[in-house]
């Protein structure tokens, strides 16, 4: 059983996590967050932890967005959009139980990584790496982000990510290594 409380979107998710493994849910009933379930979740934080595992969409990165402003110090875990594509959409309820879970082991926090302090990677990492303005870069910024298991972001999401998870410069060049051995 995971200790901490997953933050999900809806039952489905809820019905879907439970299928992977044993682990207590908070709905938030999609993007109608309210302020009733934001204080369940900061109660959930300070008595066992939280985990907002949301759908890989503009709509679950809102909300993901909205729980991390209210409780900064919660974890994240991410699933691609491929692991989250079903015939009637992306949501961690169409997702197989083992990506599920493997999200879930490759959580992330805002403290992870070696050397706190100032963020190790900068804009113009970005822009060396092709994952702002190059032709390919949405689809190198989706690699990397399944890479370093901080979800798909647009380039000034993608950068803030890596400070808030504080992707070290060593993570950052053995994902960058594995993108081009890819050829992407």
């Amino acid at each position: 059983m995971i200790r901490e409380v997953i933050v999900v979107e809806g039952k489905e998710d809820t019905v879907a996590v439970r299928r992977a493994l044993e682990a207590d849910t908070i709905e938030t009933g999609g993007s109608a967050i309210n302020e009733s379930v934001l204080r369940r979740i900061e109660l959930a934080q300070e008595r066992r932890g939280v985990i907002v595992f949301t759908d890989p969409d503009a709509p679950g990165e809102r909300i993901r967005k909205i729980v991390a402003a209210r409780v900064p110090d919660c974890k994240h875990a991410f699933l691609t959009k491929d692991e989250a594509r079903g015939k009637d959409g992306i949501g961690v309820e169409h997702a197989a139980p083992e990506a599920i879970r493997r999200a879930l082991e490759q959580v992330r926090t805002p403290e992870a990584g070696e050397g706190g302090g100032a963020a190790e990677i900068e804009w113009s990492d970005l822009l060396d790496a092709g994952l702002i303005v190059h032709g390919s870069a949405a689809r190198r910024r989706e690699r990397m982000g399944e890479l370093l298991g901080i979800g798909y972001a647009n380039g000034k999401q993608f950068h803030k990510r890596c400070s808030t998870f504080r992707i070290t410069r060593k993570e950052f060049a053995e994902a960058l290594e594995q993108l081009e051995r890819e050829g992407i």
